[in-house]
């Protein structure tokens, strides 16, 4: 399954409940303010580091560059353009959206 998650873990949420009902195997895909959980030095990165071990991750490169994040990307997370994320849809069967 698929993952994807939009809010900013400073603001919402939503990343932590996904992180915690989610089945491991799956991939998580960061996009809008949640790509901040993709970058070294806040305050969701040790979560996130730890869900690495159990999803693949990714974030949504322009999201990070129009928050001046794309210098910042944690090792292991891959970043992917919006040709990226459509094909990330088209390989996981179920999708699951995290408001």
């Amino acid at each position: 399954m698929l993952h994807i998650v939009n809010k900013s873990p400073a603001e919402r949420n939503a990343l932590e409940s996904c992180l915690r009902v989610a089945q491991d195997g799956g991939a998580i895909l960061l996009i809008e303010d949640a790509v901040y959980a993709a970058t070294r030095g806040n305050a969701a990165e040790n979560h996130l580091r730890d869900a690495m071990s159990r999803f693949k991750v990714y974030a949504l490169a322009p999201d990070l560059e129009a928050r001046g994040m794309h210098e910042r990307v944690m090792e292991g997370v891959t970043t992917v353009d919006y040709g990226g994320f459509v094909d990330l849809v088209a390989q996981h069967k179920n999708c699951q959206s995290w408001l």
